[in-house]
C-alpha cells in the first residue's frame, strides 16, 4: 500500500503529577484548560479494555493510579496521571539528554500568564524575551508549574514565530 506522507496532528500529552486534584486546579484556574474528565481511579485488572491497556503500558508494578483529562482551547488533550508509588519531587531538568524536553503553550498576554503561574506556586525560569526586538511582538519565556514541570510560553503561533527565520541574520 502506497500512502502519501502527510503531517499528523497533535492529540494529547501525558503528564505525571504528584497530586491530581492540585494539578487539575492549577491547570484549569491558571491555564484555563477545560476539565473533560474529573480525576478518577484506575485499578489494575484485566476485565476491561482500559485495565488491560494500562497493564500493557505500565507493566505489573502498580495497583492503581488516578487520571484526569483536560483540553486546551484548540483541542489538544492533557492527560494527567498520579501514581501512589511514584516519586513526588520535580524531575531533573536536563535538556541535553534524549527525551521530552518541554512542551509549549500559546498566550498573547505572556506577562499576565507568567505572573499567574508564579502566584500559583510556579516559577519564571528566565526573563521574557523577544524574538524580533523592535520589529515584531513575538515573545517567549520558560516557566515551571508548581510541580516542577517545565514548559514554554509563546505569544504567537509556532508557524508565525519561525516562518520569518528567527535564527537567520
Amino acid at each position: 500500500m502506497n500512502i502519501k506522507n502527510y503531517p499528523k496532528s497533535f492529540s494529547h500529552i501525558g503528564i505525571t503529577v504528584p497530586n491530581i486534584k492540585e494539578a487539575v486546579k492549577f491547570y484549569s484556574e491558571v491555564m484555563g484548560w477545560y476539565v473533560i474528565m474529573e480525576p478518577s481511579t484506575v485499578k489494575k485488572e484485566t476485565d476491561t479494555a482500559i485495565g488491560q491497556m494500562c497493564i500493557d503500558v505500565f507493566g505489573n508494578e502498580w495497583e492503581e493510579f488516578q487520571i484526569a483529562h483536560m483540553s486546551t482551547s484548540d483541542g489538544v488533550g492533557i492527560e494527567l496521571f498520579s501514581f501512589l508509588h511514584g516519586k513526588k519531587e520535580a524531575p531533573e531538568f536536563n535538556p541535553f539528554n534524549t527525551g521530552l524536553f518541554h512542551f509549549c503553550i500559546q498566550d498573547p498576554d505572556i506577562e499576565d500568564l507568567t505572573n499567574k503561574i508564579v502566584e500559583a506556586g510556579g516559577k519564571q525560569r528566565m526573563p521574557i524575551r523577544e524574538y524580533y526586538p523592535k520589529e515584531k511582538p513575538y515573545k517567549m519565556v520558560y516557566v515551571e508549574d508548581p510541580f516542577g514541570i517545565i514548559f514554554e510560553i509563546y505569544t504567537h503561533s509556532y508557524e508565525l514565530t519561525y516562518s520569518s527565520g528567527a535564527y537567520q541574520n
